[in-house]
């Protein structure tokens, strides 16, 4: 991993910022200006992170002839907006997982990119992690042979207070956006977009969904699992299976984590453990910096029509389980 030097400005600084921005500066990547809504919120984070430039609005913030791209960690319904606002002031730009709210959101983000010849990616940055580059390699050397299914979950006990952002339907609160794009994400990874998609899910007296199951089809008796969940912690684990093995990551599997391969016989042939300093969202803007050095548009590892394509399946899900956001 190496960082060309690319001038970074953090838009929202949040939790999920300071989780960014910790990793940034901790591998000498150039994080230059923080931007808020609120100017004693920006100062203060770019006191904590030693930030030069510090901007009381987004405007401001984009506007900065000493920032190359954006990172937006702004609430969900929010990324969209501020994405285009990033993107017509000529910055490259790294938006927060759920890349949008919808897929018609998406791919607006995406033509306008492309129009400007700007990088824009989303931050899901487990795609970037060092086990999950092992991972592709032993799928693609047919280790396990043909991959058939996934089974993933990712559950966390979060707070139940409705004032709280995961519970709040106008902020896309809720477990599919927040936790059940990981597994959705990975599932689009190893098979694409699902032939059809089956979905249940339970709620928040706010409206907010507390848990989701999903059950992808992809032909060729290919299918895919995941269980999200915001009231209930669970193993947080992922199994590949293949046609000659299989892959057991384990918790966090969405995060730097161990992971052991096993053939048809059960028979351990490969043991792998993550040796990542920080939580590991520097490779996701270390590939941001690799696009613009070599002045490419989208990443391999996520193409933009992949990026629209999650946000479509994540839009079927919706429908199926009768998920409405205020601004849909």
């Amino acid at each position: 991993m190496t960082n060309t030097g690319l001038r970074w400005g953090i838009l929202g600084p949040g939790g999920i910022a300071q989780a960014f921005a910790s990793d940034l500066v901790l591998h000498n990547f150039t994080v230059q200006a923080v931007g808020s809504r609120r100017a004693d919120a920006a100062a203060s984070f770019a006191e904590k992170f030693g930030i030069a430039n510090v901007h009381g609005s987004y405007e401001e913030l984009v506007a900065d002839p000493e920032v190359d791209a954006i990172y937006i960690a702004t609430p969900h319904p929010f990324h969209a907006e501020q994405a285009l606002l990033a993107l017509n002031a000529g910055k490259h730009v790294l938006v927060e997982k759920p890349f949008t709210l919808n897929a018609r959101e998406a791919e607006a983000v995406v033509a306008r990119a492309e129009e400007l010849g700007l990088v824009v990616l989303e931050a899901m940055w487990t795609r970037f992690l060092p086990h999950m580059a092992r991972i592709r390699e032993i799928l693609d050397s047919g280790a396990i042979g043909e991959v058939r299914s996934l089974i993933a979950d990712h559950t966390q006990d979060l707070p139940d207070d409705p004032a709280h952002r995961i519970n709040d339907l106008a902020l896309g609160g809720g477990a599919l956006l927040d936790l059940g794009i990981y597994p959705i994400s990975f599932a689009s990874a190893l098979f694409g977009a699902p032939a059809s998609v089956q979905a249940t899910a339970t709620f928040k007296d706010t409206g907010a969904d507390a848990s989701i199951a999903t059950l992808f089809s992809y032909g060729n008796g290919r299918i895919a699992t995941t269980l999200s969940a915001s009231d209930t912690r669970g193993p947080n684990r992922a199994t590949i299976l293949g046609t000659e093995g299989r892959i057991e990551i384990d918790a966090v599997w969405y995060t730097p984590t161990s992971f052991t391969v096993y053939d048809a016989a059960g028979e351990v042939t490969e043991t792998y453990q993550s040796e990542v300093a920080g939580r590991g969202m520097q490779f996701q803007a270390a590939e941001l910096e690799r696009l613009v050095e070599k002045g490419q548009l989208e990443s391999p590892l996520l193409p933009h029509a992949e990026m629209v394509s999650i946000m479509g399946t994540l839009d079927d899900v919706r429908s199926q389980i009768g998920l409405v956001y205020p601004t849909d």
